[in-house]
């Protein structure tokens, strides 16, 4: 089984241990190693990279380490890969 490790309890996203195939199911666990949910991807997600844990709505929050990260750009479903593709900065002004 492949996994993901959620930092913070406010996160909306978890960060890929393992290249993950798009449709593979994905273990969501605590910094501790406890196992708190399984997700399927939407998408491959690369190692390193962000899965959404819920869906996230255009203009929302991105959350990661407890921190807000960036801003959603788009609709991102949950299992979603989250990256520049598809979040924008929360501090720099871009195209809207």
């Amino acid at each position: 089984m492949k996994r993901a490790i959620m930092i913070n309890s406010q996160d909306n996203t978890a960060i890929a241990f393992n290249d993950i195939k798009a449709g593979e199911n994905v273990s969501i666990i605590t910094s501790s190693g406890e196992v708190i949910r399984e997700i399927a991807t939407e998408q491959a997600i690369p190692f390193g990279h962000k899965i959404a844990l819920a869906a996230i709505s255009r203009g929302e929050n991105v959350l990661k380490y407890g921190e807000v990260i960036g801003i959603a750009a788009q609709q991102i479903n949950s299992g979603g890969h989250v990256h520049i593709h598809n979040v924008k900065s929360a501090l720099l002004p871009g195209p809207e």
